[in-house]
């Protein structure tokens, strides 16, 4: 049986196969679609049944009951006060919706679905030892063999029912051509043993999160914590239906986007790459001497270097140079604006005063 430590150059840790020899040229060869990425880091969640899409739907932030068999989409398990929970790439077969999740969640998420069965003809099963996922390109995944539909990355555009706060133009994930396809162990099995013969190129890790976080893409296992709201990441584009049915933790989502504004903001970090120093997730970013934030995702770009994601605090001032505190000393950085700071109040509702409303009840 052939596995990652038999592929030539492969250096790997607990998350799988970090890297071949050259995480820079591996960017380069999973965008123009000449290497697979096998993605140790995610699992697979497999749900069966007549019930499945429309409880899916009422447990989740996307509108599911009518998803048509091959249509890629994503979702998100909010708390009651609209805090991510879980995240969740969506595609169904027809008979099976498919889950594909990141590896941190996966027990967490389906032992959460499982509870929320009730009566309902579901069946959810953890499918983490037995299949496995690979990224790349669509072309370059849609020629596996594989157990579901490819699931196609739809951050390049905005969902029906999404919303967008990014107000770049082009926005960074414009051209990102992005899949996932899901394999069972002989297929995988296969995939390895051609990249150990050299007739197949493979991509590390690090490579598929310097592509992510240029396109300014989120992942709940990386760039979440336990105050998340989906506003924060720029996550209504493609994960949020404005529209759908009630599910827990819509009140939040519906008040914050139509009446208030997200308290923290996602921003892009340009980062001086002249001492080759590189932050960690975490490392507070400043303004001055003020503290605005910290980081959540840190890369090495192969055309912008190294970048990074950071959340703020709304008000964090916007076209200045900001500082991050490594644990190697202070390291400049300058951000573009992702989540502007006036994200929310769409529907530009007037709120009366605390005072009017109690005159008006009186």
């Amino acid at each position: 049986m052939t596995a990652l430590i038999d592929i030539p150059g492969a250096v790997t840790d607990e998350r799988g196969l970090r890297h071949v020899g050259s995480p820079v040229a591996e960017q380069r060869r999973l965008a123009s679609g000449t290497a697979l990425a096998p993605l140790g880091d995610r699992r697979v969640i497999s749900v069966a049944g007549e019930d499945r899409r429309s409880w899916l739907d009422s447990l989740s932030s996307q509108a599911l009951t009518h998803l048509a068999p091959g249509v890629s989409t994503e979702l998100l398990i909010l708390d009651p006060q609209g805090r991510v929970e879980h995240a969740a790439s969506v595609v169904d077969d027809g008979e099976v919706t498919w889950l594909i999740v990141d590896a941190a969640d996966a027990e967490a998420l389906a032992s959460w679905l499982t509870r929320m069965r009730f009566r309902l003809r579901v069946e959810v099963r953890d499918r983490s030892n037995e299949l496995f996922v690979v990224g790349g390109t669509r072309a370059a995944v849609s020629e596996r063999r594989t157990v579901a539909p490819v699931w196609v990355d739809p951050w390049p555009d905005v969902s029906p029912g999404g919303w967008a706060y990014a107000r770049v133009d082009p926005h960074p994930g414009r051209d990102r051509d992005w899949a996932e396809a899901i394999l069972d162990a002989a297929e995988y099995e296969n995939q390895l043993g051609e990249a150990a013969r050299g007739e197949q190129q493979l991509a590390g890790l690090d490579a598929v999160e310097a592509l992510r976080v240029a396109a300014w893409r989120p992942r709940v296992a990386i760039d979440a914590d336990e105050r998340l709201l989906p506003h924060e990441m720029d996550w209504l584009r493609t994960a949020v239906h404005l529209s759908k049915g009630c599910y827990r933790g819509q009140e939040t989502v519906a008040k914050v986007h139509n009446l208030g504004h997200p308290p923290r903001r996602v921003v892009a970090l340009q980062l001086d790459g002249s001492d080759n120093v590189l932050p960690a997730r975490g490392d507070a970013v400043r303004a001055g001497d003020d503290v605005i934030g910290a980081i959540t995702s840190v890369a090495v770009h192969h055309e912008e270097g190294p970048i990074a994601l950071a959340l703020v605090k709304r008000n964090a001032p916007e076209g200045r140079e900001l500082i991050v505190d490594t644990a190697d000393g202070p390291l400049a950085a300058s951000a573009e604006t992702v989540v502007p700071a006036d994200a929310g109040a769409t529907a530009s509702v007037p709120r009366l005063p605390r005072l009017g409303r109690r005159r008006a009840a009186e």
